[in-house]
């Protein structure tokens, strides 16, 4: 247990996708939050309604740098999730993954807070196990255009259970699959937002490949749960959290121009390099052991999230 209150978090990456929908869930429960993000890939808008409350403090910063503060909670977030964003500056994003994690780690040892890690799917890379269990340990290209990413979340787990047994730090390592919802950022080349932007642009839906690759899409509503859930429990994971459901992107493409333009066609290129084949979450441990499993149904989270781009 920490020695300060347990309300008292810090979420690095906060005004990110995934973390601003975080700091929504801690201060609608009342507790303290304290944001840090650099604005590589966040944005101020994701958190503006937030600013000047009594329980909410923004701090620009990079987590490449040590910080000191008094806290309870880390939520470790920080990290460009997306293949162009992770790929632009691959130095910059391997740093951030080991650097970051550890000057986190540093904080959580010194103010004895627990530390909750946002890790990846990407660690399993182009998995030979279907679907992926928590013991898979990956088929990963660690000199490939995506290995910053990938080897950058495997180091970064790595370090988190490095502190675990050489200094009993409580860490928690969730392993997110893909996870979509309002907020996501524009343009950013994940499937999600790629398709619906296209669609509401009336332009035909790239796919990649012939289309049967697979990928299974969790609500950003039911992901922060299960992180909440994780860190307020007694397990350090790692755990797999995503959806089960398991579509190919051409199903995906279809059931997206079906809700937005029934008149648009589909339009296939090449496969980038070692992007995945299959990607499908075994969740039964977050079932036994957090009795967690997502609600939201994929066409109810597409209507929300197709709903936020229009009014973007």
């Amino acid at each position: 247990m920490s020695g300060l209150d347990s309300s008292i978090n810090l979420v690095t990456g906060g005004a990110g996708f995934l973390g601003s929908h975080l700091i929504d869930h801690l201060l609608k429960k009342g507790e303290e939050v304290i944001c840090i993000d650099n604005y590589s890939t966040g944005s101020k808008l994701n958190i503006e309604h937030w600013i000047g409350h009594p329980k909410f403090e923004l701090i620009r910063h990079d987590i490449i740098k040590p910080i000191h503060m008094e806290v309870s909670k880390i939520w470790h977030l920080a990290c460009p999730a997306s293949p162009i964003h992770y790929q632009y500056n691959p130095i910059k994003t391997s740093k951030t993954c080991f650097m970051g994690t550890l000057n986190m780690l540093g904080l959580a040892k010194r103010t004895n807070a627990k530390m909750l890690l946002a890790s990846s799917s990407e660690i399993y890379g182009d998995p030979q196990q279907h679907p992926q269990r928590e013991v898979y340990r990956g088929n990963v290209n660690p000199i490939g255009i995506r290995s910053c990413y990938d080897e950058g979340k495997r180091i970064s787990e790595s370090l988190c259970f490095a502190y675990l047994r050489q200094n009993n730090t409580n860490v928690k390592v969730m392993r997110i699959f893909n996870t979509y919802g309002p907020r996501m950022f524009p343009n950013d080349g994940r499937v999600v937002s790629n398709f619906i932007l296209k669609a509401l642009n009336n332009d035909p839906l790239s796919i990649y490949g012939n289309g049967s690759q697979t990928r299974s899409f969790c609500y950003v509503n039911d992901l922060v749960e299960g992180m909440i859930k994780l860190m307020d429990s007694g397990q350090n994971g790692p755990i797999n959290f995503g959806n089960p459901n398991e579509l190919t992107i051409k199903e995906l493409a279809e059931l997206i121009i079906k809700k937005i333009n029934p008149e648009l066609n589909i339009k296939y290129e090449e496969l980038p390099e070692d992007d995945p084949i299959k990607r499908k979450p075994d969740i039964d441990l977050a079932k036994q052991l957090l009795g967690w499993e997502p609600k939201t149904s994929l066409s109810e989270g597409m209507d929300l999230t197709i709903n936020y781009f229009k009014n973007l």
